[in-house]
């Protein structure tokens, strides 16, 4: 498993969500990620989800 950090922000720039997990491929944690901008309703909101070594796997301006 490795892990992922989940982060959301608002247009002036404050987070609003900053979460860790865990997932087995970065496929795997684009998923998760998604999943979780759904449950929090933070799809269009910018946001980036990165891996352990700062590959970038998920992101929306």
């Amino acid at each position: 498993m490795r892990a992922y950090a989940l982060t959301v922000f608002e247009s002036s720039g404050k987070k609003l969500l900053d979460e860790s997990f865990t997932a087995s491929t970065d496929d795997d944690a684009k998923k998760i990620g998604t999943d979780l901008l759904n449950e929090k309703g933070y799809t269009e909101h910018t946001h980036r989800c990165v891996n352990q070594e700062a590959k970038l796997v998920l992101f929306h301006r």
